[in-house]
């Protein structure tokens, strides 16, 4: 969540951000700050009205240490009537405590100074471009008719199990996988300094509100229940569990709640899990291929860093990123995201999109995020600088390391020969173990 302070002492500076991102989150904001208004005004009463309580409840003991029986029945009296009126403005005042903790995860990130102001996708400015887009000399195919016509993909059988928007991989396709995670991986581990995790895939609602997930994005999670036996053989759901959208999720949130040693930082973890998301919203886009698929296998990277580093870091993981591009020779390029475009947690923001020649496009592949404070917050999450500083809160970033079948889909499309055979990029067959899949 955003800094109360910032929120309360710099609202033009809140509602301009804000504002930048796009009107439908001011009305958010101006109710908070509403509440807060009413908060600070009932907070002052509350306090006056508890100190009058207790100066009165100690003049009592001096009137009835001193036998004064109607002075004291005259306090008793007044100390009645504050107790009549008390209890009801402490129990508004913890109502909007409430409301107002509501009001702040609802309301998305600032945008950093540095975030290009927009109105849109159309405005997010090009950084830089590697490997210039092209076509192939023969009439290029999108990844799903190749991987359909080399016998790698289905997608029939997918729905036939499970409904639309799933994909099913076999043989060389589901080795290409596994290649391309495994490769990943190793790359963001042995070469760029990421500790590997292995996580769970469920977790707790407060963990996805730690990272911005809930309550916002609800209708894009898929909910379970976690079936708990009790005593005579009797049992019942518990706290719901969440299948993770990312693995941002549980890497980010394993340092919720504890005070990190500053010497430490920063923290670089990586996870390679399946990630699963409703997709609401989205209807009618990308309903054919590996783009928008239901559940999808992705390597996370998670930065915990001290807030003077950041966006440094926003850099470095970002390049550790596009390592894997450069390593398969995907032609890509990097995009800033202005105001408008980016997520609800971020502050600043880059996307990796590769060229799709068989659909003539560029297509995202990652998002690389500083989310500075935002779910520190959320998650209370801190650091010392030293034995005996202050705790300050971290700086959390993530980055896909890719998404791994959007990278499948790229090199079906970029390495398709016109005889119908697949080349496998250089880097990627030691962990394929052949250079081609042929028809």
């Amino acid at each position: 969540m955003n800094d109360p302070k910032v929120l309360r002492s710099e609202t033009d500076k809140a509602r301009k951000g804000i504002a930048d991102r796009g009107g439908r989150y001011l009305p958010p904001l101006e109710k908070y700050l509403t509440l807060e208004e009413e908060r600070r005004v009932l907070l002052k009463e509350v306090e006056e009205l508890r100190a009058k309580r207790n100066e009165v409840s100690k003049a009592i003991g001096a009137a009835k240490a001193q036998k004064d029986e109607e002075t004291a029945k005259r306090l008793m009296e007044e100390v009645g009537k504050l107790k009549e009126v008390l209890p009801a403005k402490e129990g508004r005042l913890s109502q909007i405590d409430a409301e107002a903790r509501e009001g702040l995860l609802s309301i998305p990130n600032l945008p950093h100074p540095t975030c290009p102001v927009g109105k849109s996708e159309a405005d997010n400015p090009v950084v830089r471009t590697e490997g210039a887009p092209f076509q192939h000399p023969f009439k290029a195919l999108d990844h799903a008719a190749i991987g359909e016509k080399l016998g790698i993909l289905d997608f029939a059988l997918a729905t036939k199990l499970s409904g639309s928007r799933f994909a099913l991989l076999r043989g060389a396709g589901a080795r290409l996988e596994r290649a391309l995670a495994q490769f990943m991986l190793d790359t963001q581990t042995k070469e760029n300094g990421y500790l590997e995790h292995w996580v769970p895939i469920l977790v707790l609602p407060k963990i996805l509100e730690g990272t911005g997930q809930l309550p916002k994005f609800e209708a894009d999670l898929y909910k379970t229940g976690q079936f708990e036996e009790k005593e005579g053989g009797e049992g019942g759901l518990r706290d719901a569990l969440y299948l993770i959208p990312t693995a941002e999720v549980p890497l980010t949130n394993l340092v919720r709640e504890e005070i990190l040693d500053g010497a430490k930082l920063p923290l670089k973890l990586t996870a390679l899990t399946p990630c699963f998301r409703q997709e609401s919203g989205s209807y009618g886009k990308d309903v054919k291929g590996l783009i928008r698929n239901h559940q999808f296998d992705k390597v996370e990277l998670v930065w915990i860093v001290r807030p003077e580093e950041s966006m440094e870091a926003l850099e470095r993981l970002t390049l550790d990123a596009q390592s894997i591009l450069r390593k398969l020779k995907l032609p890509h390029r990097v995009i800033e995201l202005c105001t408008a475009d980016i997520g609800f947690s971020a502050c600043k923001t880059y996307d990796l999109e590769v060229w799709f020649p068989g659909e003539g496009r560029w297509r995202e592949v990652s998002s690389c995020s500083n989310c500075w404070d935002y779910q520190a917050r959320r998650m209370n999450a801190r650091f010392r600088r030293g034995p005996k500083e202050a705790p300050e809160f971290v700086h959390t970033l993530n980055g896909s390391g890719l998404a791994v079948g959007r990278i499948f889909a790229a090199i079906l499309e970029n390495c398709q020969r016109e005889d119908g055979s697949l080349a496998i990029p250089e880097a990627l067959v030691p962990y394929f173990g052949a250079s081609e899949i042929k028809p």
